[in-house]
């Protein structure tokens, strides 16, 4: 499609952190953004997300849904291309984590980190993929982290979810990429958001000493290169899984 023509872009876990500074990246007049969070009721960081982008002349709808639900998904996606036609591009965003040894780690902490990181990329990239398919055009982004290619200790079920993200993202780029819709990964490294603002001191040390560039990364680096991925500039590249990690994994 034509880089003047609307766009419609859904964005997963957009209220904070990584997913509005993608929000942010992409918003401008013409394109239409809906994105989803899962915060307490009383949380404002959506309105906050939802006024910025609307200040850059952005048209933007914030819904607060589960999209490790599948039918959920099924029916937020069929109701964003009810209500303004089309579905251009996906940002598979959101995410949690449930930190411990293998040892202590618990089954309801496995399946839930699988449930959001993982099935719901599985459930948004479907929903959307028969509309992309059909309007011969699409662009589909997802999150995936360093730590599905190194491992980390403390981490076998967020390490499985986005290694689960680097498979799924070759094979649909490989089902899609007849239809004009590719398909990428972006593999963050040590990324300062809320997330990562938790950790121990002695944990973030030990991240940074791991990064020959030798400072933590910022959700707008990620932002950018997603970007990037979705416009024309970026139609040739898919099935990729691109690390943006300043250097903490080669």
């Amino acid at each position: 499609m034509a880089e003047n023509d609307k766009r419609v872009a859904v964005v997963t876990g957009g209220s904070k952190g990584i997913g509005r500074a993608i929000i942010m990246a992409l918003a401008e007049p013409g394109l239409t953004v809906v994105f989803n969070h899962y915060d307490p009721p009383d949380d404002k960081a959506a309105d906050e997300t939802i006024q910025m982008a609307r200040d850059k002349g952005c048209e933007i709808e914030g819904v607060r849904l589960d999209v490790s639900d599948y039918q959920a998904v099924q029916e937020f996606i069929k109701g964003v291309v009810e209500r303004h036609d089309r579905v251009d591009i996906l940002v598979n965003n959101a995410g949690i984590t449930r930190d411990n040894l293998l040892s202590r780690l618990k089954e309801v902490d496995w399946d839930a980190v699988l449930a959001v990181n993982l099935k719901s990329v599985f459930n948004c990239t479907q929903a959307v993929a028969r509309y992309m398919m059909k309007q011969r055009y699409g662009r589909v982004v997802s999150i995936a982290s360093v730590v599905g290619a190194m491992g980390n200790a403390g981490q076998a079920n967020y390490a499985a979810s986005k290694a689960g993200i680097m498979g799924f993202t070759k094979s649909v780029a490989r089902e899609l990429a007849s239809r004009n819709v590719t398909v990428n990964a972006i593999a963050p490294g040590f990324i300062e958001t809320e997330m990562t603002a938790q950790l121990p001191e002695k944990a973030k040390e030990a991240f940074l000493a791991q990064i020959p560039l030798g400072r933590a990364g910022q959700p707008e680096d990620v932002a950018q290169l997603v970007k990037f991925l979705v416009s024309e500039e970026g139609s040739y590249i898919t099935g990729q899984v691109i690390h943006l990690n300043g250097g903490m994994y080669m």
